[in-house]
């Protein structure tokens, strides 16, 4: 389901998203929403990332080793 909200920028970044938009040949909402969207998929995946490493980063020690040069051998 497709949401609307409202939000207020300076002339100047209108402009921006305006002459943005024109180079990809699209409107300048949709373009915005494009920007957002992938703005935030990117949050998303840093977020699940930082939270798999943390759930399996042990295992994965265990498993494989520490980073190179961290190991206990190395002090």
């Amino acid at each position: 389901m497709a949401r609307e909200i409202r939000i207020e920028i300076s002339d100047e970044a209108f402009e921006q998203l305006q002459r943005a938009a024109a180079a990809k040949h699209v409107a300048a909402e949709a373009y915005a929403g494009q920007v957002l969207d992938a703005d935030l998929t990117r949050i998303r995946f840093a977020e699940g990332a930082r939270s798999f490493v943390s759930e399996h980063a042990e295992g994965f020690a265990e498993r494989f080793g520490g980073p190179a040069g961290h190991s206990a051998d190395a002090a």
